[in-house]
């Protein structure tokens, strides 16, 4: 996955310069992130746990 998300980066830059870099890959984030909140039920703790794991 995640060279398929760099492909599309790079697709992204290369054919729409930078500011379509960052919109792809500020549109990958979200969608990872409302992947991630859809699979663990919805729940707001799960975000926090995300963040808490990444401390330990």
């Amino acid at each position: 996955m995640g060279m398929v998300a760099g492909m599309a980066l790079a697709f992204a830059g290369w054919f729409g310069g930078f500011g379509a870099f960052l919109l792809v890959g500020a549109l990958g984030a979200l969608g990872w992130a409302v992947g991630r909140w859809i699979d663990g039920g919805g729940r707001a703790q799960d975000v926090r746990d995300l963040f808490e794991r990444g401390r330990r």
